[in-house]
């Protein structure tokens, strides 16, 4: 009897063989070849887009690539580009980042509300949005000439720094800034860490800077990204704004430079890369630190 009981025992203590599915082998496989295609379909392109631009009839040569910094209006536009996306990028974090921490910690039933608004810009197509804002601003000369409203107009078109297309980008990037914060706020105890820091004594200006924007650091980072990477790639509400930014300089010239309007556009989309590239090595930094 102790022997048997023994040997049950030891029966009932080995782990049965975890039972195998089908097809669970060859699912590996399926994952491979789907990469695979998906990297096929973005490099060829890319890879043909480099061959263009650095093939010649005496072989390959750099030279387009090395006139780019020297190409007319290439400065100009790439400067107004990114100041467009800088001052995008305060105006939205400043808008939606005190808008996002006061909707989870103190409004949450208004959730549903202001993402239902930030969809709108989704719902509404840029092109209609843009007619929109072109009829608004004809208004300046037909109906508000000689008065203040007038001048402010104006001074929103001003060509070297236009900042009615700022306030188009800000509409336009609302959706993914405030996906983006939102998703580092339900993944943060932010009512813990505000509650203890107002009881400390600071202010609600002292909690979004010393304790909102720290935890929400990566969140902060990847809004930033997102919404540079718009700025920098939108056309048409530039276009039929009549204004030169740095995708409508690249249309400008491709017909006179087609090789270097192909180079600007591989180097502005490897800079992309890399953008994205320290962005997620910031956040596995952090990561690695939290879990330490």
């Amino acid at each position: 009897m102790t022997a048997l009981a023994e040997s049950v025992a030891g029966a009932g203590g080995v782990a049965p063989e975890t039972p195998v599915r089908p097809g669970r082998r060859g699912a590996g496989a399926w994952r491979y070849a789907v990469l695979a295609v998906l990297g096929v379909y973005f490099l060829v392109p890319i890879a043909a887009s480099v061959w263009f631009t650095v093939r010649e009839r005496d072989g390959v040569s750099l030279e387009t690539y090395a006139e780019i910094p020297g190409a007319e209006g290439f400065a100009e536009s790439l400067t107004r580009s990114l100041a467009l996306a800088g001052l995008t990028v305060v105006l939205a974090l400043l808008l939606m980042v005190p808008t996002v921490v006061l909707v989870n910690l103190r409004l949450p039933r208004l959730r549903t509300t202001v993402e239902l608004l930030t969809l709108m810009p989704l719902v509404l197509p840029p092109i209609a949005l843009v007619v929109g804002v072109r009829s608004v601003l004809s208004w300046a000369p037909d109906y508000f000439l000689n008065t203040p409203l007038a001048e402010v107009f104006f001074a929103l078109q001003e060509p070297a720094l236009p900042w009615i297309l700022v306030f188009v980008y800000v509409v336009l990037a609302l959706p993914f800034v405030y996906r983006a914060l939102d998703a580092g706020v339900r993944g943060a105890d932010l009512r813990t860490l505000s509650e203890a820091a107002r009881n400390l004594g600071a202010s609600w200006p002292r909690v979004l800077v010393s304790v909102v924007l720290p935890v929400l650091r990566t969140s902060v980072l990847n809004a930033s990204f997102i919404t540079v990477a718009l700025v920098l790639g939108e056309f048409t509400v530039a276009n039929i704004l009549g204004f030169e930014t740095f995708p409508t300089w690249i249309l400008r010239i491709g017909g006179s430079q087609p090789q270097l309007s192909v180079a600007v556009s591989v180097l502005s989309l490897l800079v992309t890369w890399v953008l994205l590239l320290m962005i997620s090595a910031l956040d596995r930094q952090r990561g690695a630190k939290e879990s330490s």
